[in-house]
């Protein structure tokens, strides 16, 4: 039987960019969905995100997705959070004011700052915008992607490095996680889906995944 990947659809992410790379490396069926069913039934789980955690949040709440996901994570299955969605998965955002986010992942999301610069003192622009390296620790998403390839960011907010269940970390004027791990939990602060070569064998990686770490 073919399975399922369910990308959640809470109208704040580019979702079917992130359908159309899927389909490019699998043969599973991609749905995607705000159906709370749909996504339960599904083998695997994606929650992207764009725009600001703010308006983010109001609606993965409206719509009770943060119980959704914490339960889609309980229940073993493989999890991916991408971009806006990984930030919405850690415990507090500096954006929109001040937002509590969805604490699967303990953590600050913080912003850039408006004088943030290189380690050679030259002004960084904000929002990060475009290829930057990653430097990987060792997770099975990793597989047959070379260590400090290049990803595609878009982003004015950062994870903190964390530690542990840092799965990759990038530089921007400060280190931050560009991936977190934890079990069956795998979130990127990049867009694997505009990411060519490395993006796309990150997502093949993630529809044959079977959730261990």
């Amino acid at each position: 039987m073919t399975e399922t990947v369910a990308v959640i659809d809470y109208g704040m992410g580019n979702l079917h960019s992130v359908a159309s790379a899927l389909g490019k490396v699998s043969t599973q069926n991609v749905v995607v969905t705000s159906d709370a069913a749909e996504v339960s039934a599904a083998d695997r789980v994606i929650f992207p995100g764009v725009g600001a955690i703010g308006d983010c949040m109001s609606e993965i709440r409206r719509l009770g997705f943060d119980q959704l996901l914490r339960e889609q994570v309980s229940s073993g299955k493989p999890v991916l959070g991408i971009c806006v969605g990984m930030q919405a998965l850690l415990s507090h955002s500096e954006e929109s004011g001040g937002t509590d986010c969805i604490d699967l992942f303990p953590g600050q999301v913080k912003f850039f700052g408006h004088d943030l610069k290189s380690a050679a003192g030259e002004p960084l622009k904000v929002p990060h915008m475009g290829w930057n390296q990653v430097a990987q620790v060792e997770h099975p998403l990793w597989h047959n992607i070379a260590d400090q390839s290049r990803f595609y960011f878009v982003h004015s907010y950062y994870v903190e490095d964390t530690g542990t269940e840092v799965k990759g970390r990038c530089q921007y004027g400060v280190e931050f996680a560009a991936a977190l791990g934890r079990d069956n939990l795998f979130a990127v602060q990049f867009h694997p889906e505009k990411s060519h070569t490395a993006g796309l064998q990150l997502l093949q990686n993630f529809v044959g995944w079977n959730g261990q770490s």
